[in-house]
């Protein structure tokens, strides 16, 4: 299991110019465009854990998540681009 550093990694990785920043939106609604979908999986620890089929792979998604929503949202959509 990683946390959201590793989901970032592996997100990002076709994206030659992710050091130099981008952008990263993400909803409890899917949306167009949206390349990356997790499920929620459980509670653990502070955060909540979940799961990524398109990496095949768990994600541990600290606190700081409730501070876009008021619950730990059952799905994540999320879609990256590079800064414009």
């Amino acid at each position: 299991m990683g946390g959201a550093d590793t989901l970032i990694d592996l997100v990002t990785s076709e994206n030659p110019d992710a050091r130099e920043g981008f952008a990263m939106l993400f909803s409890d609604q899917a949306f167009p465009g949206a390349t990356i979908h997790m499920e929620w999986r459980r509670p653990e620890l502070s955060g909540n854990t979940y799961w990524c089929e398109q990496f095949q792979m768990e994600g541990w998604l600290c606190p700081a998540l409730l501070t876009y929503f008021r619950d730990p949202p059952t799905q994540i959509y999320v879609k990256v681009q590079p800064l414009a």
